[in-house]
């Protein structure tokens, strides 16, 4: 708990400092999505400093279920030991939350909204398809509508790659489907957040979601395109290939040292 206080003391101490580099442009957003790698620390400490200069009237978290996000608004938030628990976080299959704790504090005034996607409903997106599972907003939010010819197969051969070129390639469509529903789901708590309290909403997402090109920024604008925007993502050592189509503004950072991922699947 002393970890957290004192954190937050220094994120507090830092905002002045580091509002002279807010990004232009963020501050007047409806609605900022802050991309993350998500076990990566240093862009969670980036988020809770631009969050204490913005000082949104609400949080949007991918992390949540809408039941999740009301336990998170209804407990105390200075205690984040108990909002843990409340959360069940340790069995979210999320990283440690002494990285997201602060983001819960440091606008405290801030409505919570959730907007996960569990991964128990994919074999629900394979067998009805994301605009069900979606439900009755899917027309709204693009679910209804194939994607266009190349980005399905663009999608589909980055949901390969990610996936260590190790799953049938014949899965990657309904892989792609599932990040569309996800896309959707964030797209439609940040509208309703912003609906509900005016603004500003910051959205916390990992970069993939918070893509302007195909993520929850562009289904957000084909929800309701008066919504302003800005889209910020964080990268480790070097920014990806097409940065500039995808956010509006981006930083690198150090990486962390993480096993190898494609481990998992040395055995299939």
């Amino acid at each position: 708990m002393k970890h957290f206080l004192l954190s937050t003391a220094l994120a507090f101490a830092a905002t002045a400092t580091w509002a002279e580099d807010l990004p232009q442009g963020m501050a007047g957003a409806d609605v900022v999505f802050l991309g993350e790698i998500h076990d990566n620390p240093h862009h969670h400490a980036r988020q809770v400093v631009l969050m204490a200069v913005l000082q949104p009237a609400a949080i949007v978290f991918e992390m949540l279920t809408p039941e999740q996000a009301a336990l998170a608004s209804d407990a105390s938030r200075l205690d984040l030991t108990a909002l843990e628990s409340a959360l069940d976080w340790e069995n979210t299959g999320w990283p440690d939350f002494a990285m997201y704790g602060l983001l819960f504090q440091v606008a405290p005034e801030a409505r919570i909204y959730g907007a996960a996607v569990l991964r128990e409903e994919a074999s629900r997106v394979m067998s009805e398809g994301a605009a069900v599972v979606f439900g009755p907003d899917a027309r709204e939010y693009g679910l209804d509508q194939p994607l266009p010819e190349t980005q399905q197969q663009a999608r589909e051969e980055a949901q390969f790659a990610v996936h260590c070129d190790a799953m049938p390639m014949e899965m990657m469509g309904m892989m792609v489907d599932f990040q569309r529903l996800r896309d959707a789901s964030l797209a439609r708590a940040a509208h309703q957040a912003f609906t509900e309290t005016g603004g500003p909403v910051v959205v916390i997402t990992g970069n993939g979601h918070a893509r302007m090109d195909h993520g929850a920024p562009y289904v957000l604008t084909q929800a309701d395109s008066a919504v302003t925007q800005y889209s910020f993502g964080q990268y480790e050592l070097e920014a990806g290939e097409g940065v500039e189509a995808q956010f509006d503004s981006w930083e690198i950072t150090e990486a962390v040292a993480r096993p190898d991922p494609c481990e998992a699947f040395a055995g299939n």
